[in-house]
């Protein structure tokens, strides 16, 4: 499906940087495809052929260790994907799956590379976006590596409200399982966080669905660890 850059209502804010001739070229050089739930947007292993720029949907990156598949973050749209692995390496460095239905937009690499050479404007935004996607993985990172199991659960729920939903009540797009993945934890202590946060009128459960209810003290948990 050709993707009509011109009229799209997700540019990112480096597309925006774009002369009018520019954004003709991506354009020609750019294909959407919709994907659903399960879906694999970037397989590690493979050949980094195009840009990948996720246009609407949630993905989760995913990378394989040496004992067994480990979330990195949710990527949310509208953002690119993969753009470290694409241009640090020729073999995608790691995978990103759907989460919910999505809508990709694979941009021919030769043209992405020559904007960035052509238009510093361009190439300034795509720095910055690589550089505060960089430094959210290594925040992350620290907090699943020295906050106990609540702060990490509590830091989880809060992203889904804050960042992804947008709303303090939503549905868990992932099973305890890959959030458990996520936080570095084990399922049952997932499991166990959550109750614990629903009796003490934290948050309504119901089924996969959840309503933060005092959001201070998820707060207050995230920020003690």
């Amino acid at each position: 499906m050709k993707n009509e850059c011109r009229i799209c209502d997700f540019q990112s804010n480096a597309a925006n940087k774009l002369s009018d001739e520019e954004i003709e070229k991506l354009s020609f050089n750019c294909a959407l495809i919709k994907f659903g739930k399960g879906d694999s947007v970037i397989k590690q292993g493979m050949f980094s052929t195009n840009v990948a720029y996720l246009r609407r949907g949630l993905t989760k990156l995913h990378i394989a260790g040496p004992h067994h598949e480990q979330i990195v973050r949710f990527v949310k749209a509208p953002g690119y994907l993969g753009l470290p692995t694409t241009f640090g390496d020729k073999i995608n460095q790691y995978s990103v799956t759907v989460i919910d239905e999505a809508e990709v937009c694979f941009i021919d690499i030769a043209t992405f590379r020559q904007l960035l050479h052509t238009n510093p404007d361009f190439a300034n935004e795509i720095l910055t976006d690589i550089c505060k996607n960089e430094l959210e993985v290594y925040n992350k990172c620290a907090n699943r590596t020295q906050k106990q199991i609540r702060g990490k659960m509590a830091d989880f729920l809060l992203e889904l409200s804050n960042d992804i939903y947008k709303s303090d009540t939503f549905v868990v797009p992932v099973n305890q399982e890959e959030i458990a993945n996520l936080i570095d934890s084990s399922r049952e202590s997932v499991s166990r966080v959550l109750n614990e946060f629903e009796k003490d009128g934290i948050i309504s459960i119901s089924g996969k669905k959840i309503g933060i209810i005092n959001k201070d003290s998820l707060i207050l948990i995230s920020a003690n660890g």
